[in-house]
């Protein structure tokens, strides 16, 4: 088969799975159709290796790649937050046969998808409605994920450009707000020493928030059980509503750090199974209780992303740009 120098493979490796596509970098939907797939990174012994099988199984052979990676991208090699790979720049360029790759940060690509979410990939949180990407205008987001781990980061939109800002923001300390979280603050002092807001909001998190609420429940919880016990346990309902408060709170900080005023995006596996309780009232009653800054953030909006590959989307939008496509011309209209 020969080369092909239209397309790129990208990829989204998040702690548990990655997911492959190709993109059509001069289509207006950029993602190739039936080429979207998820391997589990337990079943592969190097990144490599799922990126060898997922291109005998697409019968694909592109010449460069956007691969997005939960992790500082800070040189060429690349160690991930929640999974001991290690991914080097050039070690992949050589084992791929690539001409060109980019690494780039999970949720900096994760941000510049916003610009192709449709109306069915998206729903609004709180009263205010999305505000849509413009490249005319000036314009500031954040995004906010919990999944694997809690993803942060942002999209600038200035000057005609989209420019993604790279954060580990799921690391800075948890801050409770009221006696409740106080106490699941010292519980969980007493486990882990410093307690990153990740430790509360992501898949594991939300089990360990449940575990510090309930300290006498049973143990063999996991993140799945949890939701489904929701509706008839009343112990899960109450770890659930908490779970959107703390959400709520650490989204509207973010909001404040990035003056991200034009919005701020839920994306991450949780985010659509929670979506009903994210608009129950917690999730956006803590978003807006920033004190003097009330006023300001009830007039931001939240916005829960649906599309189930929003980080391949977000990648195949740095991949349109690498190939010289104009931010005006990217868009979901």
């Amino acid at each position: 088969m020969a080369p092909d120098r239209d397309s790129v493979l990208l990829a989204d490796l998040g702690g548990t799975n990655v997911r492959f596509a190709i993109a059509d970098v001069g289509a207006r939907r950029p993602l190739r159709a039936g080429s979207v797939r998820r391997y589990r990174v337990a079943e592969w012994a190097t990144f490599a290796d799922a990126v060898h099988g997922y291109l005998v199984e697409a019968g694909a052979r592109p010449r460069s790649g956007v691969f997005a990676v939960a992790g500082p991208v800070t040189g060429d090699d690349v160690r991930m937050t929640n999974h001991p790979w290690v991914l080097s720049r050039g070690g992949l360029l050589a084992a791929l046969g690539f001409e060109r790759l980019r690494i780039v940060n999970d949720f900096a690509a994760m941000s510049h998808c916003l610009p192709l979410l449709g109306d069915e990939d998206v729903a609004a949180i709180g009263p205010c409605a999305p505000t849509r990407v413009d490249p005319s205008r000036r314009q500031s987001f954040a995004i906010v994920g919990p999944g694997t781990g809690l993803g942060v980061g942002g999209l600038v939109v200035d000057g005609g450009r989209f420019v993604g800002l790279p954060a580990e923001g799921g690391h800075v300390a948890f801050a409770p707000a009221d006696e409740i979280e106080i106490d699941v603050l010292r519980r969980l002092m007493a486990r882990f020493g410093r307690v990153s807001i990740e430790r509360v909001l992501c898949g594991s998190g939300l089990v360990n928030l449940h575990r510090a609420l309930h300290p006498h429940a049973d143990d063999g919880w996991t993140p799945e059980r949890i939701t489904a016990a929701a509706a008839t346990d009343p112990m899960c309902a109450a770890t659930l509503e908490r779970f959107c408060a703390m959400l709520g709170a650490a989204a509207g900080d973010f909001a404040l750090a990035y003056g991200a005023w034009d919005g701020v995006w839920l994306a991450g596996g949780l985010t659509p199974t929670l979506l009903a309780r994210l608009r129950a009232g917690a999730f956006r009653a803590r978003f807006e209780d920033k004190g003097r800054y009330r006023r300001v953030l009830e007039a931001v909006p939240t916005t829960a992303i649906l599309h189930s590959d929003a980080g391949l989307l977000g990648a195949a939008v740095l991949a349109m740009l690498d190939a010289g496509r104009a931010p005006a011309e990217i868009g979901a209209a």
